[in-house]
């Protein structure tokens, strides 16, 4: 699974902050590995010329193997914080969109019916 991390001007970007955020992708998407080929991460400072709340935005794209991208993004009062929750937000999201589409392809299978034994009486 790659990791490709996007930062707007507002947003210094270090080694530091790329090793948070492959540490904190990862974890939360471990699982799903063989299904993700690759998560965009784009972070960014909405109100960097204001000290207001929930300025620090992360949003996630995981593209996923047979399945359309998923997104999610997270506000936060700091870069970390709103790394952390959209993490969260992305693991509940691929492991609901992995859940429909198992349930898909089992039910794209044909029904096999077992023939009733015969009772001898």
């Amino acid at each position: 699974m790659q990791i490709n991390i996007n930062t707007d001007k507002t947003i210094e970007r270090h080694q530091g902050l790329d090793d948070h955020v492959d540490t904190v992708v990862q974890a939360a998407v471990a699982r799903f590995g063989e299904h993700i080929t690759r998560v965009e991460v784009h972070l960014s400072d909405d109100n960097s010329q204001k000290s207001s709340d929930g300025g620090n935005r992360c949003l996630l794209e995981a593209r996923i193997t047979g399945y359309q991208p998923i997104v999610v993004s997270e506000h936060s009062v700091n870069l970390h914080q709103a790394i952390s929750g959209a993490a969260e937000k992305l693991k509940r999201a691929v492991d609901s969109a992995l859940g429909r589409l198992h349930d898909k392809q089992l039910h794209k299978t044909p029904n096999v019916v077992d023939e009733p034994d015969e009772v001898n009486e």
